[in-house]
C-alpha cells in the first residue's frame, strides 16, 4: 500500500484522541499483532469529561453505564467487507485512578488467554482499494451490540455495533488499526489517517 489508508471517523459526536500514532510509533507501546498504528477514541460530553471523576474514581473500579459515551453508535469508517465478528464479551468494570494500576499489571495474563480477551466485541472489515489490501479492526464493542453478519458488504458511515467496555479496555472506548492480512494477529500494521491528517493525543473530534 503506497501511502496511509483514508478512513472516516467511526462515529458521530464528541470523541477524544488517546494513544495516537501522531505521538509516537507503535503508539500502544509494541508493534505486536499490527498495533503500531492503532488509535483510540474516548467519547466525552461537552466538558470533555468520558464520566465525572469523583473520589471513589480513585479508589473503586466503575459501571460502564456511567460513562456518557457507553453504547454510543459504532460507524463503518470504510466500505468493505465484513470477514469478522465477535459479540459475545461481557462489558466489564472501568478502571480509573488507582485501580488502574492494578487493571494493567493483569495485561499479560489476558493476552495469553486468546484475542477475545484482548479485543472483545469486534468487527473486522477488509477494505480493498486500488492502492492495496487492508483489514480495519474496531474492538472494544458493546455486548450483543454488534449489528453486521460475516459475509455483508458495508458502506462507510454505515451502524456496525455501539461503544463499549469489553475486552482489554479500561473504559468505554473504541479503539481501530488497520493491518495488512485476514490473519490480524501476524499481519503487518497499516498507517491509518481521517481527512488527510492523523489526531493528536487530547484532540476532541466533533463529527455533526
Amino acid at each position: 500500500m503506497s501511502g496511509p489508508l483514508e478512513l472516516d471517523y467511526p462515529f458521530r459526536g464528541r470523541w477524544q484522541v488517546r494513544n495516537s500514532p501522531a505521538n509516537r510509533v507503535p503508539s500502544h507501546g509494541t508493534p505486536r499483532f499490527g498495533l503500531s498504528y492503532a488509535i483510540d477514541f474516548v467519547p466525552v460530553d461537552d466538558a470533555g469529561r468520558s464520566a465525572p471523576f469523583k473520589l471513589g474514581s480513585l479508589f473503586r473500579s466503575e459501571p460502564p453505564e456511567a460513562f456518557v459515551g457507553f453504547g454510543r453508535p459504532v460507524l463503518s469508517p470504510i466500505a468493505g467487507l465484513v470477514i469478522g465478528v465477535h459479540n459475545a464479551e461481557i462489558d466489564h468494570a472501568a478502571y480509573r485512578g488507582f485501580p488502574s494500576v492494578g487493571y494493567a499489571a493483569s495485561q499479560r495474563r489476558r493476552a495469553t488467554v486468546g484475542r477475545h480477551a484482548l479485543l472483545g466485541n469486534h468487527v473486522l472489515i477488509e477494505a480493498t482499494r486500488l492502492t492495496g489490501f487492508a483489514v480495519v479492526v474496531l474492538c472494544h464493542l458493546q455486548h450483543g451490540s454488534v449489528e453486521v453478519t460475516l459475509g455483508q458488504h458495508v458502506v462507510s458511515g454505515q451502524p456496525i455495533g455501539r461503544c463499549g467496555n469489553s475486552g482489554n479496555s479500561t473504559e468505554p472506548h473504541l479503539h481501530l488499526h488497520a493491518v495488512d492480512g485476514r490473519d490480524i494477529t501476524r499481519a503487518r500494521a497499516v498507517p491509518i489517517q481521517f481527512n488527510r491528517s492523523i489526531p493528536r493525543n487530547g484532540t476532541v473530534v466533533d463529527v455533526s
